[in-house]
């Protein structure tokens, strides 16, 4: 089990189902947390929950795509702790499923500016922290999309492309600085957010998509948050010390292979 021990981690989109397992994770694991979420209500409750046992945890409600939000959680973190360790730069939306030539601009821009603008932000104002430190660990959330093809996703397909090029470059300006970034790339994870999305695909149908979606994976099923937390905790610990600049697929097999 990765040592996470008086770790200051900042975990964005942390009343997500992804990032809160992954919180979870850390916060068993002995780090101090800053959770960080759009949804206030949510992101205190989830905080209640991992401070009832006993982990430190504190909570920031911003808005990820926002460069003075982002700022205000980086500099809330350094005031609490002291420093940052760690950084899981896990916010993000799903968005509308259409083909592209009926996509809405506006929605566009939406997805774009979460997923993507808000990566960057959080990158920027984080690294300034760990580049005066000369330590730290970044995990992006990408996604299988990111390599593939994503029919009626174009904009999160897009912006999750544009997540994997952030982490390699970053990892490049940063690693002689002694600052690992890295990126996960879950596959069908079963979701609130991916739950929205089958109910736009299959008519409501949420228990026929998780079947439906499940085969893409090699192991036959769709995956849980916790299986993608774990790999975040190792990204983010001293165990993975070589790792720097890559993509990992938490995904069941699903690019791995064309399943028939």
């Amino acid at each position: 089990m990765p040592d996470h021990k008086d770790r200051a981690i900042i975990v964005t989109g942390a009343a997500g189902a992804i990032g809160f397992a992954t919180a979870e994770i850390l916060a068993g694991q002995g780090a101090r947390l800053m959770l960080v979420d759009i949804v206030g209500d949510r992101l205190e409750a989830c905080a209640a929950r991992l401070r009832a046992t006993g982990a430190t945890v504190e909570a920031f409600r911003a808005d990820c795509s926002k460069e003075d939000d982002v700022k205000g959680y980086v500099d809330a973190t350094v005031a609490s702790f002291g420093r940052i360790d760690g950084f899981f730069n896990n916010a993000g939306v799903e968005g509308l499923i259409a083909p592209l030539h009926e996509y809405p601009v506006e929605e566009y821009d939406r997805i774009m500016s979460v997923n993507l603008r808000g990566v960057f932000l959080g990158l920027r104002y984080v690294l300034i922290q760990m580049v005066a430190q000369r330590r730290g660990a970044i995990v992006n959330t990408a996604s299988i999309g990111s390599e593939r093809g994503l029919a009626g996703g174009g904009p999160y397909n897009a912006a999750k492309h544009g997540v994997v090029g952030l982490t390699r470059t970053a990892g490049s300006d940063c690693g002689p600085l002694g600052i690992r970034v890295n990126c996960v790339e879950p596959g069908v994870i079963e979701t609130p957010l991916l739950n929205e999305v089958l109910e736009q695909m299959f008519a409501g149908g949420i228990e026929e998509g998780l079947k439906v979606l499940g085969r893409v994976a090699t192991l036959d099923r769709c995956g849980k948050p916790w299986e993608v937390g774990h790999v975040v905790s190792f990204l983010l610990s001293d165990d993975a010390a070589f790792v720097n600049g890559a993509a990992w697929p938490v995904d069941g097999g699903a690019l791995s292979t064309i399943r028939h």
